[in-house]
């Protein structure tokens, strides 16, 4: 088959897919489901668009992996998107709980020139404003915030849910990647964290677990993907 121009649409599943892959997470249509917060029918019915197109294939067992030509367009996108949230907070100011939605109608029709231009504007940034590496491949290892226990310092890595309601919802909590503080309360509903200045961030439970971070001490290190984000009294899934 020859190389296949995907949609935006099969690109946006692309970029979820590179995440499992990249965070070492079964590449499964379940996953997808929970990482997109998507019902399973949807996430069927694209993933075998994506394998009649050529961009995976799929075992007797139904697990995902990327043709060659399919991970090249998976790093490709997941790169552009990263670099154009950057260069819409850095530079045209854009707050960074406003930015995923928009790179992703950017990132599909994006010219190597454009990229070039925005990668010189945004000067040595290594990651996107959420915390993800713009170089794929450079990822840091981390721990759910909901995972950290009691007066353990942390330091906010990245927020591994970039729905735009999840997003919003973090950035009303004062949480940023890059923070450091130290975990002051937590039980089955909340977790607290105190950064400089006694300012305190209280996140729902399931929320903390989709954000990233590096602890002393540190409980063991994997992602959080909860089938639905709890934002307060607001269920955000399926």
């Amino acid at each position: 088959m020859a190389d296949h121009h995907p949609t935006a649409g099969e690109e946006e599943y692309l970029e979820t897919l590179y995440w499992l892959h990249e965070v070492e997470l079964p590449l499964t249509a379940a996953n997808v489901a929970r990482a997109m917060l998507l019902s399973a029918p949807t996430v069927h019915e694209m993933v075998r668009r994506l394998e009649a197109d050529g961009l995976i294939t799929r075992d007797a067992r139904k697990r995902i992996a990327f043709t060659d030509h399919g991970l090249q367009v998976a790093e490709s996108v997941v790169s552009r998107h990263r670099l154009v949230e950057r260069f819409l907070t850095d530079v045209l100011g854009i707050p960074w709980h406003e930015v995923h939605e928009e790179a992703e109608r950017m990132e599909h029709a994006m010219s190597p020139a454009i990229a070039q231009g925005m990668r010189e504007a945004i000067g040595d940034a290594t990651t996107c404003p959420h915390g993800h590496p713009i170089e794929v491949g450079k990822r840091l290892p981390g721990a759910p915030l909901a995972d950290v226990e009691l007066q353990a310092k942390v330091k906010v890595l990245r927020f591994e849910n970039e729905a735009e309601s999840v997003l919003h919802y973090l950035y009303g909590t004062g949480i940023t990647p890059g923070m450091e503080g130290v975990v002051v309360e937590r039980d089955d509903e909340h977790v607290v964290v105190e950064s400089a200045g006694g300012v305190r961030h209280s996140l729902t439970h399931s929320a903390a677990e989709t954000v990233s971070v590096s602890a002393d001490p540190s409980p063991p290190l994997r992602v959080g993907l909860p089938p639905e984000v709890v934002l307060e009294q607001v269920a955000f899934g399926r």
